[in-house]
């Protein structure tokens, strides 16, 4: 088969590129609105930037680390500052955790293995999933597109019911 480009022949090896499909906000808004009508959540947000540097690879934007803070987590003086990585969803977050279980081969992902018979340890489990949810969205990459153009680069994104905040992120 050969292959053309605008109608011209074209000859010789082609890397294959694969880029992660990109999906439109419209199916982020769901997700976020979750976390919105949620009175035990106050807070959230993510970072979303290029790196500078990425020992060789190629330096591609992406957005992820959602942290989520509830009331009890806001200082009461500075209800705006938020300890991000202390409130990371993925990373011993307040509102609990997945553990133990087991590395099977993932069926839908030949070649690829994923967990199961993992336990939720934490006070409500049904909000942690809803924030899971998001978070698993926003590091998938495929609103990237979307939050880029929404938000820009370099940016600490914070969402409340009253609004957003977009902060510069200074990053090496």
């Amino acid at each position: 088969m050969t292959m053309t480009f605008l109608g011209i022949p074209v000859e010789g090896d082609i890397a294959s590129t694969k880029r992660t499909p990109q999906r439109p906000l419209e199916d982020l808004a769901p997700l976020m609105q979750a976390l919105l009508d949620d009175d035990g959540i106050a807070r959230f947000g993510w970072r979303q930037y290029t790196p500078y540097f990425n020992d060789g690879d190629a330096c591609e934007f992406s957005a992820g680390s959602l942290w989520v803070a509830r009331p009890e987590d806001l200082d009461p003086d500075d209800p705006e500052t938020v300890d991000a990585e202390e409130l990371d969803v993925d990373y011993g977050s307040p509102l609990g955790s997945y553990e133990g279980g087991e590395w099977v081969p993932d069926p839908d992902n030949p070649g690829c293995n994923h967990r199961v018979g993992m336990t939720y340890s934490g006070p409500d489990r049904d909000r942690y999933d809803r924030c899971k949810a998001l978070s698993a969205a926003i590091d998938s990459g495929q609103f990237d597109n979307v939050l880029l153009e929404a938000f820009g680069d370099h940016a600490n994104i914070s969402v409340a019911r009253e609004g957003i905040t977009v902060e510069c992120y200074e990053h090496d």
